[in-house]
């Protein structure tokens, strides 16, 4: 074995509560496990302020401070938190070879796959000079801070309408800005969304800025963006949320695993097995649906007691 190759029993990849939790389990498990952190250490969360909505919080806590707490725990039983990426993947065969950015290759028995994904922004500077002042991607993360406030959700489809729905409960207002002149989402959630007396929706619309002083106060927008009458709009609101949807961060294991159509990477029967014996999926990443911290940490933990019952089933 060179230099440049080491063996681990469990290897996570992502941090995040779904990489954390597993790191915490695994750890107490005696497996050794390496964690690599990749782009964003502690994930999602630390691009939001406060969380207010994970068991154990109640005066909430600071997003970043509950990624650090749940690091420091798992570093507290022994996990080797390193920050990189992995960069590539064989899972061809066991020992999977997995490559992290500095040119390492990590031959792992197991493979707890955190990758996480991103939710997907529309491009605008403003959307980086505002985030967490008033431009979010999680209607459910946030939303209770713009209880009788206005807001905008920017999306068409299922998620978009969900969005507006829920904050709808909250909100005074919400406007819904859609790109196109008509929903995508199913008839169903149209028929909600258009039913609901404070949501108004905005067809044809594009966002092309945000302006405010201290956060976000309003929205630039397009009505008709190249047509002859064409003609811009601005709204006033408190907070606006993206509902484009979000990108599994799984290409790198796309050639290994099942993914569905927008690159959420396949469950075997809802547990974290994939179809690869040894490798596990936790948190975003194979998680369309729920997308909350509380479910990542717990698909965390039965990704690493599945790794746990493997190694000791393969006496590894």
């Amino acid at each position: 074995m060179n230099m440049n190759t080491e063996h681990v029993r469990c290897l996570i990849i992502g941090s995040g509560p779904a990489g954390y939790t597993a790191a915490i389990y695994a750890s107490r498990a005696n497996l050794h496990p390496v964690e690599y952190c990749g782009m964003l250490p502690g994930g999602q969360l630390t691009q939001t302020t406060t969380v207010e909505n994970f068991p154990g919080y109640p005066q909430g806590v600071d997003g970043n401070q509950m990624m650090m707490d749940l690091r420091e725990q798992a570093e507290n039983f022994g996990a080797d938190i390193r920050d990189g990426e992995i960069v590539a993947a064989d899972l061809s065969q066991a020992p999977y070879k997995l490559t992290a950015d500095d040119g390492k290759v990590i031959e792992a028995d197991t493979v707890i796959i955190a990758t996480g994904a991103s939710a997907k922004y529309l491009g605008l500077d403003d959307e980086r000079k505002y985030n967490g002042m008033g431009v979010s991607a999680c209607a459910t993360c946030d939303g209770f801070f713009y209880r009788k406030k206005t807001v905008a959700v920017v999306g068409g489809g299922d998620t978009a309408c969900e969005d507006a729905l829920y904050l709808s409960g909250l909100a005074k207002k919400v406007y819904l800005i859609v790109r196109k002149p008509y929903l995508r989402a199913s008839q169903v959630m149209q028929k909600r969304v258009i039913e609901t007396e404070n949501i108004e929706i905005l067809f044809e619309h594009n966002t092309v800025g945000l302006f405010g002083e201290d956060g976000v106060e309003g929205a630039h927008l397009v009505k008709r963006k190249g047509e002859a009458d064409e003609e811009f709009v601005d709204i006033a609101i408190d907070g606006f949320f993206l509902a484009i949807g979000h990108k599994p961060n799984s290409d790198i294991f796309k050639e290994w695993l099942d993914t569905d159509e927008v690159g959420y990477i396949k469950k075997i029967d809802n547990t974290p097995k994939t179809k690869i014996p040894g490798v596990f999926v936790a948190g975003d990443v194979a998680d369309p649906v729920y997308r909350q911290a509380i479910t990542a940490a717990g698909t965390g933990c039965q990704a690493a007691i599945e790794a746990e019952r493997y190694l000791s089933e393969h006496s590894l």
